[in-house]
């Protein structure tokens, strides 16, 4: 309940609240502000690996696109015969050691982002509480990797990185009243963004970005980028070659949706625009397990990706569920810029 009122102030801020909790939000900034000036100072060590290290974060509090955008950067850094590994904490898993992703491995033991990732682009990825750990059980199990993507850790200073990319939701590109927590949902100071290498903003037209870097004063050095993400025909889960003619589906039959994500509506207006006719929704806490004996009675039910990454093998699940794939388009080429910015030669 109190998250849900402090999600709802900071979408639309209460002025009381403000009042309230404002205090607490400069105490917060201060204490991340120094944080990350120990680091920078080396009074807190910074852990420097053999392969550059590109994060892929946020300064949000969750919900900013930051997932697919990862996806795409690992593809198309793939298909320039990059060997990539992907490195992450692996949030909401039950497993307490560092974990190497595998075929077999479940959401419980890596996390559902992390397996999302896995299942996407096959590229070697590793988990744990600390970052660094799960980068040096990357490297010791798949040595050959060239690059490590490290999905989400922009606070994680223990780990030295070479890039830092911020994906920041178009949706704020504009607001004046982005605060800290708890009174607002940014994890640092919305001054951070003029330290990163490059800022993506989600969900955004190529025109934001020159509005956004005069709007919050960012150097001419930082990099600006654009994502998109195009929604794709869904296929059954226990059948994944299997897509879903959307066009086919029978007036009469009963459509739903849940979601386990921070932000549930931009899935359900994803599938509302393909022209699925849902007859109901159900929006869940993010990285919330799906109890699949206490699914609804429909003949289909629509899931995201990552919500699919925490169901039992496609064997053993029901036959009406349906995975919506999302794919980011990102202006311009993301991947080359990375490439560029290293001195890294494309195989």
């Amino acid at each position: 309940m109190l998250h849900a009122i402090l999600e709802r102030h900071w979408q639309s801020p209460n002025s009381i609240l403000r009042l309230l909790l404002r205090p607490l939000a400069i105490l917060f900034g201060k204490i991340a502000a120094r944080r990350r000036a120990r680091y920078l100072a080396g009074s807190l060590k910074s852990e420097k690996l053999p392969v550059p290290v590109v994060i892929v974060g946020n300064i949000h509090a969750g919900g900013t696109g930051k997932t697919p955008i990862t996806a795409a950067l690992v593809a198309a850094l793939q298909t320039r015969g990059i060997a990539v590994g992907i490195i992450s904490r692996g949030y909401g898993r039950s497993l307490k050691t560092p974990h190497v992703l595998t075929t077999n491995s479940s959401a419980a033991e890596a996390g559902d982002e992390p397996l999302l990732l896995y299942r996407r682009t096959h590229a070697p990825t590793a988990v744990a509480s600390r970052r660094i750990e799960a980068a040096r059980a990357l490297l010791a199990t798949h040595p050959e990797v060239q690059l490590i993507i490290a999905d989400d850790g922009l606070q994680h200073y223990a780990l030295a990185r070479d890039l830092e990319i911020c994906v920041f939701p178009a949706a704020d590109a504009a607001r004046r009243d982005l605060d800290v927590l708890p009174n607002g949902g940014l994890r640092e100071p919305i001054a951070r963004l003029r330290d990163v290498n490059a800022i993506v903003f989600s969900q955004a037209a190529p025109a934001i970005a020159p509005a956004a870097q005069q709007h919050f004063r960012l150097p001419q050095s930082i990099a600006l980028f654009t994502s998109q993400v195009v929604a794709t025909a869904p296929y059954r889960y226990a059948q994944p070659s299997e897509k879903l003619d959307i066009g086919s589906l029978k007036t009469h039959a009963r459509c739903i949706a849940i979601a386990a994500i921070a932000r549930p509506q931009r899935f359900f207006d994803s599938l509302t625009a393909l022209g699925v006719p849902l007859a109901h929704t159900i929006a869940l806490p993010d990285h919330a397990a799906l109890d699949r004996t206490a699914l609804p009675a429909a003949d289909y039910i629509f899931v995201t990706e990552k919500d699919a990454a925490k169901l039992p093998p496609p064997p053993h699940a029901p036959s009406n569920i349906w995975v919506l794939p999302i794919d980011a388009q990102i202006t311009p080429d993301l991947a080359d810029w990375v490439l560029a910015e290293l001195g890294i030669q494309a195989a």
